[in-house]
């Protein structure tokens, strides 16, 4: 290889450090999530169960039963609504996923109170924070400030992604640590193909094959996951994902470079620490977000007195086969979870918005200036935005088939690790399922919108009148998706709207 041709290994980013663009739509994002952010005053959807397991980490390290009437306390202001038990044990409360999430919405608790703004902040802000990374990522992948600016709008116009970000649930946080793990992937890549165009340019090309250093994005990468594992088991889809993924970038890096047996230099070099930083590094922030568990002589199944009546050495040993007899319980739980809720769906129809889930409805009297009105969060997607990254994503399968894009690659690989495994607990599960637990994949839908409008647009030395008509179509498209978000902004934010109005807004049959 020439040495002249090295630079198209690592392409420079145009435009300079490129912050001020990514965080103005951060900006108009994080506005979108905290406008009115308090309403309503109510517990949403699964708000009544991770609203009060929050509370309860920051009162006590563990979840604890709450009085039968804990609802309406908290709403009416209360603070003193737990059970009470003979013993602190007795009150320990069995919950079905790790604890990090409810540690961050009760950081928003202890904030700002126990109340709806209270309890949601914590949300908010990771819903604004990932329109800030996937702006910033998708300029990376895509060398433009324009189209990593169109990311994080695409994303803060998506109707599933605002009310998630607007709910004390789970589920944005495991966007977030999902979508900041491949960020920091992405960036880690770009770092070890300049080490390794550096060695090319300045080594004698005679000595042993270059190690590629320490790595901290990789670092940070496996931290992150290990958060989004923390947050709910399904991360762990994307630790083994986007661990397959890094270590066949390392393959392909250095076989561009030009290097003599590049799959046995990566395996010799980059594996070892590559799966220690994305093995053992998210089981050790898996285990580390039980932390407030061990401390604690109530959680579940915690086995304290007989854990510290041996020593220390005991003390440990129990206490973690205390853990892994906890998460074997929770596994049979999850495979057991097939009760029906009127607003289940099946993964096949989550792409096509077939079935939304409905998180508040209630029928307020004098509100909204008619004689019926509708106040409701209806969890679906913005439909120009999905509809459009059906599309997108079948471009990226011809695409990578075509050209082997390592972004299109990389785009197909996170979605389907978002989505197909619900194939799986659907068949052999029967699970109940929800079509907001295709959130995570979210994102990197819309990077693959980005990247199909890129090639729309044309490379930069296409002629005027190929870029003059894709950037005509690219503006198009985007007004389409602000329109269509600002037309469904009524039913994904509580504001209440005559009933004719809501009804307009129930696009198919199965949003009712």
């Amino acid at each position: 290889m020439a040495r002249s041709a090295l630079p198209r290994l690592v392409p420079p980013i145009p435009g300079g450090r490129g912050w001020l663009g990514p965080l103005v739509v951060a900006a108009f994002g994080g506005f979108l999530r905290f406008d009115r952010l308090g309403t309503p005053h109510a517990f949403v959807f699964d708000e009544t169960y991770y609203a009060k397991d929050a509370y309860s980490l920051i009162r006590f390290g563990v979840e604890r039963h709450f009085a039968d009437d804990a609802d309406r306390a908290i709403l009416r202001g209360g603070t003193d609504v737990f059970k009470t038990c003979g013993t602190f044990e007795e009150c320990a409360a069995y919950v079905a996923h790790p604890p990090l999430g409810k540690w961050l919405i009760g950081a928003g608790e202890w904030l700002f109170g126990l109340t709806p703004f209270g309890w949601r902040c914590a949300a908010a802000l990771a819903g604004t924070l990932s329109v800030l990374v996937l702006a910033r990522t998708a300029r990376r992948m895509t060398r433009s400030t324009l189209l990593g600016c169109l990311a994080g709008l695409l994303l803060a116009l998506d109707g599933l992604h605002l009310v998630l970000s607007r709910s004390a649930l789970l589920d944005v946080f495991l966007t977030f640590w999902v979508l900041a793990g491949f960020a920091c992937l992405v960036a880690d890549r770009d770092a070890a193909r300049t080490r390794l165009t550096e060695w090319y340019r300045t080594s004698a090309l005679t000595g042993p094959a270059p190690r590629l250093g320490p790595r901290p994005w990789r670092l940070a990468a496996g931290l992150c996951l290990g958060a989004a594992a923390a947050t709910k088991w399904t991360g762990l889809l994307f630790v083994v994902a986007f661990a397959i993924m890094a270590l066949v970038w390392d393959c392909g890096a250095r076989r561009a470079v030009g290097l003599r047996r590049p799959y046995r230099q990566a395996v010799r070099h980059d594996w070892p620490p590559g799966l220690a930083w994305l093995g053992a590094v998210p089981l050790a922030v898996y285990v580390a977000s039980f932390a407030g568990w061990f401390a604690s002589a109530g959680g579940w199944g915690r086995n304290w007195d007989r854990a510290t009546s041996n020593g220390w050495a005991y003390f440990v040993f129990d206490s973690m086969r205390s853990l892994v007899d906890y998460q074997s319980q929770v596994f049979g739980f999850h495979q057991g979870l097939s009760a029906h809720h009127d607003y289940q769906s099946d993964p096949w129809g989550w792409p096509l918005l077939l079935r939304p889930t409905l998180f508040f409805y209630q029928s307020p009297r004098g509100t909204c200036g008619a004689a019926s009105c509708s106040q409701a969060i209806l969890g679906t997607g913005t439909p120009v935005i999905w509809y459009a990254a059906l599309l997108a994503l079948l471009a990226m399968v011809v695409r990578y088939a075509a050209t082997r894009d390592w972004r299109a690659g990389a785009v197909l690989l996170a979605y389907a690790a978002g989505w197909l495994p619900w194939f799986y607990f659907a068949l052999a599960d029967n699970r109940t399922m929800y079509l907001f637990y295709l959130l995570p994949a979210v994102p990197f839908m819309i990077l693959a919108i980005v990247l199909a409008c890129g090639l729309v647009l044309g490379p930069p030395g296409a002629p005027n009148a190929r870029r003059s008509t894709g950037a005509a179509l690219v503006g198009a498209f985007t007004l389409l998706a602000l329109v269509n978000f600002w037309w469904l902004s009524p039913v994904l934010t509580a504001v209440p709207v005559p009933y004719d109005v809501w009804l307009s807004r129930m696009l198919l049959r199965g949003w009712i």
